[in-house]
């Protein structure tokens, strides 16, 4: 069987993708880890073994580095018990587990019996993008990974943020550090650096990110949306998530037209987004604004919309006031939005036929 560092080597020229000095070296640390994955294998056939020391990788760095390539071909490469998702779809199914069994244990306890029942699925969970945003998630993350350590579950993170940044400045944060504490204690942090985003090497043939939002943008919207409804049957589709109704007004399809407001402006969440995108393969939103402090809520609502289409690869076709590059940010949102305004190249980028 081939090395990882071989496998590797084999999908960058493959797909004609040239490699740098600070990829190779996250290729070797993953090399020493999957020794680490195969060497526990064997050790958990004995009756006493312990846990490896080192039960996971943290990946951050800034966009387009090949941080989620590296971590997506490593995953590809591992043949063990292995589950992808994304953070906010996990959180979700936690949140459903507490629920469902609350009235049999306390919350702590649920999280350790959680765990276990995940380990008998899987031997490896793989994070791509990570980031807590909500008190709810960032009370219960502390027990829930040190249970899932407990298990001896391999873990994979990959995020834009630093360890030591994730959930700051979030409300009642103390409640966060339980958490920091135990990743750091279990997984070994690496920074991917890098200067060039692969994503936008090919921005100058973007043709469905369309400003600023004039008649002339309207236009080829209408155009286009014509073309990819023309065989379609324009459907009566309500979703219903958790008894609450969202109706999609001009679904043809799989073909879904929103304006922002439709989506950013309720309070709708992953949860939602990740409903509307079992429907959709192709999705136009139109009239993004440029975002400020006075509208946070709908830019963090538009940030996770946008992480769950990239995760469900739902290709895209916007509107906004201003083009992609100049569209501005509520301060604290700054640094996470620099991913999502990537994304959006890459979801917006022309289709093949």
């Amino acid at each position: 069987m081939k090395s990882f560092k071989q496998a590797f080597e084999s999908f960058c020229k493959k797909n004609s993708i040239k490699k740098n000095n600070e990829q190779l070296d996250l290729v070797e640390k993953f090399e020493e880890f999957d020794a680490i994955i195969k060497q526990d294998k064997t050790l958990l056939k004995k009756l006493f073994s312990k846990a490896p020391a080192q039960l996971g990788y943290y990946i951050h760095g800034d966009v387009g580095v090949g941080k989620t390539m590296i971590c997506n071909e490593f995953y590809q490469y591992l043949d063990i018990k292995k589950k992808k998702t994304h953070f906010n779809k996990f959180m979700i199914e936690v949140h459903d587990y507490l629920q469902q069994n609350q009235k049999n244990d306390k919350a702590e306890n649920l999280l350790t019996q959680y765990a276990r029942a995940l380990k008998e699925k899987i031997d490896f969970l793989y994070f791509d993008e990570f980031q807590v945003t909500n008190i709810v998630d960032a009370m219960i993350l502390g027990k829930l990974f040190e249970s899932l350590f407990d298990e001896k579950i391999f873990i994979l993170i990959t995020s834009n943020i630093k360890i030591n940044d994730l959930y700051k400045d979030g409300l009642q944060r103390e409640q966060f550090l339980p958490f920091l504490k135990v990743i750091k204690e279990k997984i070994h942090e690496y920074e991917l650096k890098g200067d060039v985003d692969f994503r936008k090497q090919d921005v100058t043939k973007i043709n469905r990110f369309f400003y600023p939002n004039d008649k002339k943008a309207l236009s080829s919207i209408n155009q286009l949306f014509r073309k990819l409804t023309k065989d379609r049957k324009k459907l009566q589709k309500e979703i219903i998530i958790r008894g609450r109704k969202f109706p999609l007004e001009q679904f043809y399809d799989g073909v879904a037209r929103f304006d922002f407001k439709e989506l950013c402006d309720q309070n709708l969440g992953a949860e939602d987004y990740i409903e509307i995108a079992k429907f959709c393969k192709f999705i136009i939103i139109e009239n993004i604004p440029n975002f400020h402090e006075g509208i946070a809520n709908q830019q963090q609502r538009f940030i996770t919309l946008i992480d769950v289409f990239y995760e469900n690869r739902i290709k895209l076709m916007v509107s906004s006031k201003t083009s992609l590059e100049d569209i501005s940010s509520a301060s604290a949102l700054e640094f996470v939005f620099k991913r999502t305004k990537s994304r959006l190249y890459e979801l917006t980028s022309p289709m093949v036929t």
